[in-house]
């Protein structure tokens, strides 16, 4: 099951060692700058997780994402990530 918002705050924070309204700030102004960026018809590639891009096609587009090698080795996907 996906973690709700407030979980993935949560965690971040623990990980941060700050408070769940800071962790939240940055969860919203990152979730907000992806979305500036996807409204400019761009993509952005984010080292350690992957590429999310636009494929524009005649009537429509899509919204892709392409996961990083380290995230294909840990889904057990085909990967050239070697664990350190």
């Amino acid at each position: 099951m996906p973690k709700s918002k407030k979980e993935f705050i949560t965690l971040l924070a623990n990980r941060m060692n700050t408070n769940e309204e800071t962790a939240k700030q940055w969860i919203d102004a990152y979730t907000d700058t992806l979305i500036d960026i996807f409204k400019m018809g761009e993509g952005v590639s984010i080292d350690g997780l992957g590429g999310f891009y636009l494929e524009r096609k005649r009537d429509s587009t899509a919204f892709k994402f392409n996961p990083s090698q380290k995230i294909r080795y840990y889904l057990g996907w085909s990967s050239t990530y070697k664990e350190k």
